[in-house]
């Protein structure tokens, strides 16, 4: 990766123009051959860029940019459209290039397959008397992630998501609608379990009867008691 900090100013040609003044920047030339402009705001997200395929290549400023006081231009050509990115340097203030290797990629905690697994065995999250009869019980539409009992031996479907939205609230009716039709298990009633429930799928699932259920994800791993803090 190298990593540039100068004062420049980029035009991009293609679907559309874009300009950006002269000013102070950082310019990101990845391995895979994209090029990021980024200022020291705006969160994440760069100025302009150019996603791979692409190809740098760094020219001579003109007669009229060095009279501008270029001192450098690079050119950034996208492979299979007519896309460039052209970058005039005026002032390189750093410039360095490092190795970063083989990224593993993100490992994320908290993930929908971690939440099932640690709800199945601790089912009574749900409730007293509750016990499980599978995780991902097949039907024609998908599995549905948690099949358990409540205590009086109703059947329960549970979806399970990080966060609860109205997309969930319609998948689990799905389910609801296909598992009530087999006489072994209906009448089945639905619990939407979420690590945060949006009050307009909150409000949704209970007009259809579905129960929501908020799930503490560090007390779920025995890292935390909900019962023992103060606030």
């Amino acid at each position: 990766m190298r990593v540039v900090i100068a004062r420049c100013s980029v035009d991009y040609q293609g679907a559309l123009e874009a300009h950006l003044p002269l000013a102070t920047r950082l310019l990101v030339v990845k391995a895979d051959g994209s090029v990021l402009v980024h200022s020291d705001g705006g969160s994440y997200k760069p100025l302009n860029w150019m996603a791979p395929p692409c190809s740098m290549a760094q020219v001579a400023p003109d007669e009229a940019e060095r009279e501008e006081g270029v001192e450098q231009v690079w050119v950034v050509s996208h492979a299979k459209r007519d896309d460039t990115l052209r970058v005039r340097l005026h002032e390189v203030i750093h410039d360095t290039s490092h190795e970063l290797g083989i990224d593993p990629g993100l490992v994320k905690d908290g993930v929908e397959a971690q939440l099932q697994a640690l709800l199945a065995e601790h089912i009574h999250t749900l409730g007293d008397g509750f016990t499980l009869l599978r995780r991902e019980y097949p039907t024609a539409i998908g599995p549905v992630d948690i099949l358990c009992r409540d205590p009086g031996g109703a059947t329960v479907a549970v979806e399970i998501k990080r966060r609860g939205d109205i997309d969930g609230v319609e998948q689990l009716t799905r389910y609801l609608e296909l598992l009530n039709r087999d006489p072994h298990l209906a009448p089945v009633q639905g619990v939407l379990a979420a690590q945060l429930i949006r009050p307009q799928a909150r409000v949704l699932a209970t007009d259809r009867g579905i129960r929501c259920v908020t799930l503490d994800y560090e007390a779920l791993r025995g890292l935390d008691d909900a019962g023992s803090r103060l606030f």
